[in-house]
């Protein structure tokens, strides 16, 4: 095969797509470059139909650390292991994106590998998206695309959008911050995929975000429809399995009278028994039937009536207006007085606990990954889904992609609003307890999170609510029905899964899904409308929880104390080897001390421990002036005076004539090793030497001392001015 190659300008830099020999076996490759970032993506599928009820497609996104021209991993692990949640979510975000493309009916195993190859300032998840619709739309697999993706940013300071920014214009921490980090994907004019992090930001900035997305998506849509004229396979031949009319007629008999007598008003648990009811009598009565068509039958019919009711009834199967949420509870605390904050969300029959820890800064997640090497994450949330949350058994323990997917959402919908770390530098993890799913649990753990974060004494700047919104469409018609607040028959058989996070003052975090196509953004702009009302809904009853963040973080929570030291200090703390700092917590029994590039030190502790070792910090690194007073011992005796501890590394010298008002013979009269004297710095001379005076700290030291100018003995001028000079010479 001759390497063929096509470029697009994209925001004034090369995409290119090339074609070559590397991956001849799969049924399409493509390797995708933009700057110095580059995929190779493969979609292959396999030649036997299965019997699964679902279509078993899987999305594999491959990170390997020499894109980064890096050798992660631990000393003793050095081959990459099990994907990290980047590469996870970037997975998810073509999954969602190529799925609903796929005819419906399809049962053989299709797989697509994403394989980074190269990466440097740009986030590879945009090409992977590309790469694998150019993989799929040139290969003979069934699939209505090419379908491309965009990312779109915006700053604090520029009110201009940013075709696809990079990892720096995306940071929310390096100025100028990042107010907007837009993934989308779509053709023809819709959108099919969504993913948004962004600070409190207003839905009129996101529609038009969408729509400049919107715009250079279609360039590239272009571009891939000219690629496919020249490069495309012939397809392979589908049709969607028919149900024979036999079996047709059966379902008309068994099933349709149930959904007419429902009168549009189907429970979660009517269409999951009604389902096992009719897979059973339908392979009695047709045992050679194939179950995957029974099944695909009851979907495909189910699907039409949720939509007929929604459509032409104007009905949801819970007897809701389509703007209705279902009822709310929502609990601050009272769960544990272990538990450093707790929050309990109810939406209808989805509840939520969510439970929340804080630590000190080295209780932070190191990040090494080849996006983020060696970066602290000092905010988690993790996600559990266990069976038992659905009324099912199952596997219980370990991680899946759609618990990180869930997780990830509620995260970054909390992040905008959290403290920054010279306020709270505290770490911070929340976990999501799902206890029972009809609906949105990633919507819901954003609520119970908020309280957690509240409950906690977390200062967050205002809280968060999420909500999942839906939609019922008809092609045909080109008619549709916006859904507030989901649950599982919606979600299941509706055509949008949008969720929708934020504040009274803007969205913070937006996730959509599709089963169809694509969405027109008049839809969207309807969703985020719908969406916005509800979410005050549910702030208000938030609030009324718990109107603010508690004044005090719990007293089991430990304490950190902060301090800021000289960078050229920071050796001086640490000490050799690590014995200065290490020391200090042996002593003080403090849990950690953390320090930062720039100097700041948080210590870790119970205010005991904390202080003792905030302590010993701040006089280890403290810079002494002239008139600072100090109590200390006597450490050293010379003939001519007397070395005082000022600090825990440093110390000056009392000249005897600076003991007392009055002439002292011999030092040894005055003063011994390890007698607790006041001083005073009266001079730092031009080599950083201190020297004191305990007359001038207190004048009636010597009188209390018992000390009297009858003490004065001979020999003190010289002294003064031969033994000091000559240990001034020594030193």
């Amino acid at each position: 095969m001759e390497k063929k190659v096509f470029s697009l300008d994209i925001a004034g830099k090369e995409l290119s797509a090339e074609f070559n020999e590397w991956a001849d076996q799969a049924n399409g490759s493509v390797l995708v470059r933009y700057g110095n970032s580059a995929v190779l993506a493969t979609a292959v599928m396999g030649s036997k139909e299965s019997n699964l009820d679902y279509f078993p497609l899987s999305v594999e996104y491959e990170e390997k650390f020499y894109a980064a021209g890096a050798i992660l991993g631990s000393r003793f692990m050095r081959r990459e292991g099990r994907p990290s949640d980047e590469a996870v979510l970037s997975g998810r975000i073509v999954d969602r994106t190529i799925r609903p493309l796929f005819p419906k009916g399809l049962k053989r195993d299709v797989q697509v590998i994403i394989t980074v190859l190269s990466m440097e300032e740009y986030d590879n998840d945009i090409l992977a998206v590309n790469a694998a619709s150019l993989a799929l739309a040139t290969s003979n697999i069934p699939w209505n695309g090419p379908v491309s993706a965009i990312r779109i940013g915006l700053d604090e300071e520029n009110p201009e959008l940013i075709v696809m920014p990079t990892y720096a214009q995306r940071s929310e921490e390096l100025p100028p911050r990042a107010k907007i980090d837009l993934t989308v994907c779509g053709k023809d004019g819709m959108i099919n995929m969504i993913e948004v992090n962004s600070r409190e930001v207003g839905e009129d900035v996101l529609e038009k975000a969408l729509a400049k997305a919107s715009e250079e998506i279609e360039k590239i849509q272009v571009w891939q429809a000219k690629i496919v004229a020249e490069m495309g396979k012939k397809k392979i031949d589908f049709k969607t399995p028919e149900a024979s009319d036999e079996l047709k007629a059966a379902f008309a008999e068994l099933v349709e009278p149930k959904m007419k007598s429902s009168n549009g008003l189907i429970a979660k648990n009517d269409i999951t028994g009604w389902k096992q009811e009719w897979v059973k009598a339908a392979l009695e009565k047709f045992p050679t039937a194939s179950p995957s068509i029974v099944g695909d039958l009851y979907e495909q019919k189910m699907d039409e009536y949720v939509h007929d009711i929604a459509i032409k009834e104007g009905k949801r199967v819970d007897g809701r207006a389509f703007d209705e949420i279902r009822q709310l509870s929502a609990q601050a605390g009272g769960i544990s007085p272990v538990i450093h904050g707790t929050g309990l969300f109810f939406r209808g029959q989805t509840h939520v606990l969510a439970a929340l820890t804080l630590g000190g800064p080295g209780d932070a997640q190191l990040l090494d990954t080849i996006e983020f090497q060696e970066t602290k994450k000092t905010f988690m949330l993790h996600y559990n889904f266990p069976p038992f949350s659905v009324g099912e058994t199952g596997r219980v323990g370990g991680m899946n992609r759609r618990m990180i997917g869930h997780g990830a959402l509620a995260e970054k919908s909390l992040r905008s609003v959290l403290p920054t770390k010279d306020v709270f530098p505290y770490t911070i993890r929340i976990v999501s307890e799902c206890l029972a799913s009809n609906g949105s649990t990633s919507m819901a753990t954003v609520c119970a999170g908020t309280l957690a974060l509240m409950d906690a004494g977390v200062p967050i700047t205002r809280p968060v609510a999420g909500i999942a919104m839906g939609m019922m469409s008809d092609a045909a018609s080109k008619q549709y029905k916006v859904l507030t607040d989901i649950q599982g028959p919606e979600d299941h058989h509706g055509d949008m899964d949008f969720k929708v996070a934020g504040t009274s003052e803007g969205v913070t975090g937006v996730q959509m899904d599709v089963k169809v196509e694509g969405v027109p953004l008049l839809v969207l702009s309807q969703a985020f409308a719908q969406a916005k009302k509800a979410r005050l809904q549910i702030l208000d009853v938030i609030t009324k929880a718990i109107p603010a963040p508690r004044a005090d973080i719990s007293p089991r929570a430990p304490k950190i104390l902060t301090t800021h030291v000289k960078v050229d200090q920071i050796g001086l703390v640490i000490g050799p080897g690590g014995k200065t700092i290490n020391g200090i917590r042996e002593r003080t029994k403090c849990d950690d001390i953390t320090i930062e590039e720039d100097g700041t030190i948080f210590i870790t502790g119970s205010k005991g421990t904390a202080e003792a070792a905030l302590k010993e910090v701040e006089d280890l690194t403290r810079e002494y002036m002239v008139g600072d007073r100090f109590e200390g011992p006597v450490v050293r005796l010379l003939d001519f005076g007397a070395f005082v501890k000022i600090g825990a590394n440093a110390d000056g010298l009392v000249h005897v004539s600076e003991i007392a008002p009055f002439r002292i013979g011999k030092i040894t009269d005055a003063v011994q090793i390890g007698d607790i004297v006041p001083v005073v710095i009266k001079e730092i001379d031009e080599k950083g030497r201190y020297n004191l005076s305990i007359k001038a700290a207190d004048p009636e030291w010597a009188a209390r001392k018992g000390l009297t100018p009858d003490d004065s003995g001979g020999g003190h001028d010289h002294a003064r001015h031969t033994g000091e000079k000559s240990f001034r010479r020594r030193i």
